[in-house]
């Protein structure tokens, strides 16, 4: 019995010595396993929290990737500058110059102010920045001092400084960057998220409590450049509507700024953006010089901030932040709408007889001057810019109906294109048939330029409307396709039979009627002119949107000229001809064949 009792204690215990063994493998193996898949899978990240808490750090600045035209000119650039720091505990035990001597000359050399080096000396840290952005020949200048004397402390990073090296070329695309070298304005700002990179860090190694490792080593974690962004802005061409438009404003004495554009209307592509007055991006915050600003001391002494000047001057983007009344250029919209409906055709007898409306009477601009045309084709009528044959093509469209096609072509909303600040227009919120009848030839609404030619662009390419493009794709430095932007197709807004007519009948506009000045020898350009008043009865704003060649659109061009001093205000005289000159250079640049003679 007792030997049985025995037998079973020990069964028994054997039971708890097996469960005790294999528990504590089990232990060891999860251990083990945690710990490896921390070192492995977790590794990376936790060596970058650790490194993040171990050290005394600064960053390292990343290279901001570059901003490249359609061909491959870089319009914005990162160049190679260097960031200047010192390790206070070696410039105090490592050196037999005085602290005071070694700030001085530090501080001399960099151009900075003694005092906060001077402060961190005291608490002894393990970094301090001195200064940023600092230029090859002080680097150099300071190294050289830095051996003479004998100083060791001083630590000298990579750093890198935003370079826009055509100057005020393609600001308004471009835009710039803040001291934390974030994009504010344009492009760099659209897209920083691509083009800023990631910072690393650099820093000395810590024990608890904050001492030092031995040997003060230092640990590093690389920083990751920004991608490269490509834009659809053809730098050429750009530069023929910035030299068009700067002859223009000087010629013309305008006061309130001016814009071209100048797109592919089968893409939708932006080949040129220009707004009038702009800036330096290398030095944005410089005072404006503009005629009437009167900045005798920069932000001193003024209800506005420099900053609130700028916003509202030369930061600010005609292009695509500014509303207007179009005028008549609208009138190739109305046209299209009408023609679509077949409520008109080209052959279509109208007449310019004034229509009253209540107290309101519309009439053709030429009765103004003494000029009635009477009975006409409608064509002749889009020749003569004639406002009551519009109205009344408008008012048979009906309401509902007229402005349908109005927000069809892009109208009364944004255009998606990737800028910053985008404006959509204004209309009447329940618009009248009286609201109808004079927008229906470009009044009591405003719409952005980019909205007005990208609807010129639908009536080009035979009736798409697409989305502004400013950029195709995003590369890494090694050429690598990070991200494809194709065009996008917005909607069919006309059919291709009412774009032929359309670019017909905008053709005679140029070669028979008001649009006669943006006449090219060789090319047979399509456009219409505008007029517009502003709610201020002295300013007006001439206008002028077409496209080439008319049979074959490759372009289209959009110049407007705001609040024209000159000896004209009208568009068919001022702004036409400056559309006339982008048109010939452009499509000279792009070597398509002149085929036209002037007639």
């Amino acid at each position: 019995m007792a030997y049985s009792m025995r037998k079973k204690i020990s069964k028994q215990s054997k039971k708890r010595l097996t469960l005790v063994v294999v528990m504590t493998c089990l232990f060891f193996i999860c251990l083990i396993g945690g710990v490896g898949y921390r070192t492995i899978v977790e590794g990376e990240g936790l060596a970058r929290r650790a490194f993040e808490v171990q050290s005394r750090n600064k960053e390292i600045t990343p290279r901001r990737g570059t901003i490249f035209d359609s061909t491959g000119k870089p319009l914005a650039i990162s160049a190679k500058v260097y960031m200047i720091t010192i390790n206070p505990k070696f410039i105090i035990e490592r050196n037999q110059l005085s602290q005071k001597k070694i700030v001085a000359g530090i501080a001399k050399i960099l151009k900075v102010d003694q005092k906060p080096i001077l402060e961190k000396l005291d608490v002894k840290s393990q970094y301090y920045l001195v200064k940023r952005k600092v230029e090859e020949k002080d680097k150099k200048a300071l190294e050289a001092w830095a051996e003479k004397n004998k100083v060791d402390g001083i630590v000298y990073s990579d750093d890198y400084k935003r370079y826009y090296p055509n100057g005020n070329f393609a600001s308004h695309v471009l835009g710039f960057l803040g001291t934390d070298n974030t994009g504010l304005y344009g492009i760099e700002k659209t897209y920083n998220d691509y083009l800023e990179g990631k910072s690393g860090k650099i820093g000395a190694g810590s024990v608890g409590g904050g001492a030092s490792l031995a040997g003060g080593g230092e640990k590093r974690i690389d920083s990751t450049d920004g991608f490269n962004v490509h834009l659809t802005i053809d730098e050429t061409i750009q530069y023929f509507a910035e030299k068009a438009l700067d002859k223009a404003i000087k010629d013309n004495k305008v006061k309130n700024g001016a814009v071209a554009i100048v797109t592919d209307p089968r893409t939708g592509d932006i080949l040129a953006l220009v707004s009038k007055p702009d800036y330096n991006p290398n030095a944005p915050y410089a005072a404006p010089k503009i005629a009437g600003l009167n900045i005798e001391k920069w932000g001193s002494g003024r209800t506005k901030g420099p900053v609130e000047i700028l916003n509202e001057t030369v930061w600010r983007n005609r292009s695509v932040s500014d509303s207007y009344e179009p005028g008549s250029t609208f009138k190739a919209i109305t046209a299209s709408a009408g023609l679509e409906e077949g409520i008109v055709t080209p052959t279509t007898q109208v007449t310019d007889a004034t229509i009253q409306m209540g107290r309101y009477f519309i009439n053709c601009w030429r009765k103004t001057s003494g000029g009635i045309h009477g009975w006409e084709t409608f064509e002749q009528a889009v020749y003569n810019s004639c406002n009551p044959v519009f109205s009344l093509l408008s008012q048979k469209l009906g309401v509902t109906k007229f402005y349908a096609y109005m927000k069809s072509f892009g109208f009364l909303e944004a255009t998606g294109i990737t800028l910053p600040g985008e404006n959509k227009g204004i209309t009447q919120p329940d618009p009248t048939v009286l609201d109808m009848s004079v927008a229906a030839f470009g009044q009591r609404f405003t719409v952005t330029p980019i909205q007005m030619i990208m609807a010129y662009g639908a009536i080009a390419n035979g009736g798409t409307l697409y989305e502004p493009r400013l950029v195709t794709e995003i590369s890494d430095n090694k050429g690598n396709v990070i991200k494809d932007i194709e065009s996008m197709m917005v909607r069919r807004v006309i059919s291709q039979k009412t774009s032929d007519t359309l670019r017909d009948i905008l053709t005679g506009v140029v070669e028979e009627g008001t649009g006669s000045k943006a006449i090219v020898d060789g090319y047979q350009i399509a456009g219409k002119t505008g007029t517009s008043q502003t709610t201020d009865k002295n300013r007006y704003i001439a206008s002028f949107s077409g496209f080439a060649p008319a049979d074959n659109p490759r372009i289209c061009v959009l110049v407007i000229l705001d609040n024209p001093k000159g000896k004209s205000h009208m568009g068919g005289t001022i702004a036409a001809p400056v559309a006339g000159k982008i048109f010939e250079e452009t499509l000279a640049y792009l070597k398509v064949a002149r085929k036209y003679a002037v007639k």
